[in-house]
C-alpha cells in the first residue's frame, strides 16, 4: 500500500485501530476518525507513519463531507477507505424489548453513515482513477442471531448496500467489499470476561476467537493491489462458525477425550 491514503472511519479502538496500524505498517498515510478525538491522539501517537486525525460523528452529514475535504486538502487524494463505525449498544434483548430510539440509531451509524460515507469516498476516489472500499459488516449479515434484532438488520442490509455499491462503480476501477468477523477479542469481549470469552471460542469449530489483527490483515489484502480482482463480495472471518453444524465432529472429540 505504498504511497496509498487510506482513511479508517471507526479507528479509535478494536477493529478499526488494528486496521489504521496495518494500513501503516503496509506503507499507506493513515486518516483517523471517530468521535474520540483523545483516543484517536493516543492512536495517532503509536503509529510509525503519515497520519491525519479527524475527529468524526458519522450521523452527521457535514462532518462526513469534511471528513473527506480535509483529507484531500493534506493529501490530495483518496485510495482507500475503511467503514468500521458501529453502534456500542449490543445488549441482548427480544424484539419486543428494543426501544425504537436504539434501532434508529443503530441504523443511522451501521447503515445510513456508511451510505453517506461512500457517497463522499467514491467520488473522491474516482478524481484519482479508482479506490478500494472495505465495509464492516458481522456474521450477524449471513444468519440471524437472537437477541440483536437491530444489529443483525443493519448487517444484513450492509451486505446488500457493498454490492450495489460494487457495480455501480465496478468499470471506473472502484471496488466495494465486505468483512464479515465472527467472534473477535475487542473491547466489549474483553470487559464481558473469561467465562465470556471461553464460551464464545468453544462455540467456534477451530475452539477460539479471533484477534483484531486478522481482520486488520484481511482488509489490507482487500485494500490492496493483491485484490484487484475482488469486488461485490464479502470476506468471512469466522473460525468456520458459517460452514455448517459440527455436531458429529464435536461427539467424536468429546468421546476421544472420555477415559
Amino acid at each position: 500500500m505504498n504511497g496509498k491514503v487510506a482513511v479508517v472511519i471507526g479507528a479509535s479502538r478494536g477493529i478499526g485501530a488494528a486496521v489504521a496500524r496495518a494500513y501503516a505498517q503496509a506503507g499507506a498515510s493513515v486518516v483517523l476518525a471517530a468521535r474520540n478525538a483523545d483516543a484517536l491522539d493516543r492512536l495517532a501517537y503509536d503509529i510509525d507513519g503519515d497520519v491525519l486525525v479527524v475527529p468524526t460523528d458519522v450521523t452527521d452529514d457535514d462532518a462526513i463531507a469534511n471528513l473527506i475535504d480535509q483529507v484531500l486538502m493534506n493529501f490530495g487524494r483518496l485510495d482507500v477507505a475503511c467503514n468500521n463505525a458501529a453502534f456500542p449498544d449490543h445488549r441482548p434483548a427480544l424484539l419486543v424489548d428494543i426501544p425504537v430510539e436504539r434501532f434508529d440509531a443503530s441504523v443511522a451509524v451501521n447503515l445510513r453513515g456508511v451510505f453517506v460515507a461512500m457517497q463522499h469516498e467514491i467520488p473522491a476516489m474516482l478524481r484519482s482513477g479508482g479506490g478500494a472500499i472495505v465495509n464492516m459488516s458481522s456474521t450477524a449479515g449471513h444468519h440471524g442471531v437472537s437477541g440483536l434484532a437491530d444489529y443483525v438488520a443493519t448487517k444484513w442490509a450492509l451486505e446488500g448496500l457493498t454490492r450495489a455499491a460494487a457495480l455501480d462503480y465496478a468499470a471506473d476501477g472502484v471496488r466495494v467489499n465486505a468483512i464479515a468477523p465472527g467472534p473477535i477479542l475487542t473491547d466489549g469481549l474483553a470487559q464481558a470476561g473469561a467465562a465470556a470469552r471461553e464460551a464464545a471460542a468453544s462455540a467456534m469449530p477451530m475452539q477460539r476467537i479471533g484477534q483484531p489483527e486478522e481482520v486488520a490483515a484481511a482488509a489490507v489484502w482487500l485494500s490492496s493491489d493483491e485484490s484487484a480482482f475482488v469486488t461485490g463480495t464479502t470476506l468471512v472471518l469466522d473460525g468456520g462458525e458459517l460452514a455448517g453444524v459440527q455436531a458429529f465432529a464435536m461427539q467424536k472429540r468429546l468421546a476421544a477425550a472420555t477415559p
